[in-house]
């Protein structure tokens, strides 16, 4: 699964129009120089973000950008949604009756990734724009750190 630059991104820069906003638009330039994401590259996604109306865009001297509803009402799932951004654990195409083998039909662990998938989906819709930007999402002890697990099973086979 690979989150790429037009997720981030734009999650980014609408957390940027929450924290900045203060009932006025912001310039995109000013997120641009704030976050350092390209103006060109923003542009891009707030023409997409005001299609799936996200946001209001006020043209002019004073012009920019707001979020269209407020910050709780905003999940993460419909940002990355707008600027199309897929988060798909699977190898699949998506295309009817072509699955993530060679051969076109499912691989053996597809469930596996697919639960996976759902389960991301489920965690970006519940996760609102202002849970980003009120509170620090702590990573979940649950979650082990694989590279340290790496460098412990090296270590027990060098005992052995």
């Amino acid at each position: 699964m690979k989150l790429s630059t037009k997720g981030r991104y734009a999650v980014t820069a609408m957390a940027d129009i929450a924290l900045h906003a203060d009932g006025q638009p912001v310039a995109l330039g000013e997120i641009a120089e704030r976050q350092k994401i390209s103006l060109a590259y923003l542009e891009q996604l707030f023409g997409k973000l005001r299609r799936a109306g996200l946001v209001d865009s006020m043209r002019g001297p004073g012009g920019g950008y707001t979020l269209a509803r407020p910050a709780p009402e905003i999940a993460v799932s419909q940002i990355m949604a707008a600027v199309e951004e897929k988060l798909q654990a699977t190898q699949c195409t998506g295309e009817v009756g072509e699955g993530c083998a060679v051969a076109g039909t499912r691989c053996l662990t597809h469930n596996l990734w697919e639960r996976l998938s759902a389960h991301v989906h489920l965690f970006l819709q519940q996760t609102t724009l202002e849970d980003v930007i009120a509170t620090e999402i702590v990573p979940c002890p649950a979650v082990p750190d694989f590279i340290g697990m790496t460098e412990m099973i090296g270590e027990d086979a060098r005992d052995r």
